[in-house]
């Protein structure tokens, strides 16, 4: 009888002894003062891990030795293989796999009468962010970029305030600008031609020829003439054939008809650069300002109501040449750098260049217009010095008259060497 009440009495005893004991409540109301980190601390080799969120030596420390079997606590197992004995520790201990509970830290002392200690900065521009810093670039003036691995360090930049400008410049100031000058250099020319109509040879026509021009500038003018009126077409399909031609023919008919311009736009360059160089050395001699050019200014010029001696070229057309080669000049070199745009290793440069190049077109797209009117419609005779290479003799009497009179000696003195002077030659 004894025997049985004692087995009853331990199997009663059993099941309590092997539940954990319970855990300590945390009051809701007291907060950490320092915030929790996620990063455990280093353990010292010979003891046990710490639980992530646990404190050093806290009293939700887990015991290294299993549950369950003959490591846990000081007491063997009995015949059933259950573990009856007790933790050595009388610490509330954790179930097996339930998050640890944070327990609260006392607060650190601090000083009323300082002030709070600044976080201190994780990088460089502290913190401010990646976005206000790149807008406050942007408001400044600055360049967003990037980094590149590559040579062409501009292909990292990303956002660049000069490209506004010279957008504002390319869509407004060339377009329109561009547009006004074209207007009021035909516009002048129109009410020019209506007021006084063609110049008129005076003497009439004498049937005797002139020699003005040879074969080797005639055609190193019309090289440039031909090469100049192309890319001046071409250049402003560019400017302005998507507003005015792509309507008309359609965009697939003008996209061909771009690409193929582009093309001439690009290969003429060099054919223009080539007259201009040979110009330069041909006709730099004869368009250096002399005297009579100033009596041609003094005596009005192209308003003058009579003739006033020129040379082979007056002031007027001295002017334009130096002007033409110049710009021709200042044109080849900015398209140069416009289509290899490496040769330049800043984007504002090749915009600068841009803006240099649309403006010297533009211009001398408008000089060049009251040439082409005064050598066709608006001076007879004008125009058969560059198409055959001679003129009028009266033509050249009346406009170029010191030009004249020095060719008329040169062939006195080739024709008749020892005539006298003053006598009639047969080069007259």
């Amino acid at each position: 009888m004894r025997a049985i009440f004692l087995a009853v009495l331990l199997l009663t005893a059993v099941p309590a002894l092997s539940q954990p004991a319970p855990l300590q409540a945390v009051d809701p109301s007291v907060q950490s003062a320092t915030p929790p980190t996620d990063r455990p601390e280093p353990v010292p080799q010979g003891q046990p891990a710490q639980a992530p969120g646990v404190p050093a030596g806290g009293a939700d420390v887990q015991s290294a030795a299993p549950e369950v079997g003959a490591g846990r606590g000081d007491a063997a197992p009995n015949a059933s293989g259950a573990n009856t004995g007790q933790p050595a520790s009388s610490d509330p201990q954790r179930p097996t796999g339930a998050a640890p509970t944070a327990l609260p830290r006392p607060a650190a002392p601090q000083d009323p009468g300082l002030p709070p200690m600044p976080r201190a900065p994780m990088n460089a521009r502290g913190d401010v962010s990646a976005e206000e810093l790149e807008l406050q670039r942007i408001r400044e003036g600055g360049v967003v970029d990037g980094r590149v691995s590559i040579p062409n360090q501009s292909a990292g930049i990303l956002i660049q305030p000069e490209g506004r400008d010279w957008r504002q410049f390319r869509t407004r100031v060339l377009t329109i600008g561009g547009l006004a000058a074209l207007a009021i250099a035909v516009l002048a020319l129109a009410i020019f031609f209506t007021l006084r109509g063609p110049t008129r040879i005076d003497a009439g026509r004498s049937g005797r020829k002139v020699l003005r021009f040879t074969l080797t500038e005639r055609v190193t003018h019309w090289m440039v003439a031909v090469s100049f009126v192309l890319l001046a077409l071409t250049g402003l399909n560019i400017t302005y054939g998507a507003y005015v031609l792509r309507p008309l023919i359609g965009p697939e008919a003008f996209t061909t008809l771009t690409l193929w311009g582009q093309a001439v736009h690009q290969y003429l360059a060099f054919a223009f650069l080539l007259g201009i160089l040979i110009m330069l050395v041909r006709w730099a001699g004869q368009n250096i300002p002399r005297r009579v050019d100033w009596e041609w200014i003094r005596a009005g010029g192209p308003l003058a109501k009579s003739h006033p001696p020129a040379g082979k070229f007056n002031a007027a057309q001295k002017a334009l040449y130096w002007l033409s080669m110049l710009a021709g000049l200042a044109l080849s070199v900015t398209g140069i750098l416009l289509m290899a745009p490496y040769l330049l290793d800043n984007v504002t440069l090749q915009q600068w260049a841009h803006v240099a190049h649309g403006l010297l077109a533009m211009g001398m797209i408008a000089m060049i217009l009251g040439h082409i009117y005064i050598g066709t419609i608006g001076m007879e005779g004008a125009f058969e010095g560059m198409r055959d290479g001679e003129v009028d003799y009266n033509w050249a009497r009346e406009h170029h008259s010191a030009w004249l009179a020095e060719e008329v000696a040169n062939a006195r003195r080739t024709v008749a060497p020892d005539a006298v002077p003053g006598r009639t030659a047969g080069a007259d």
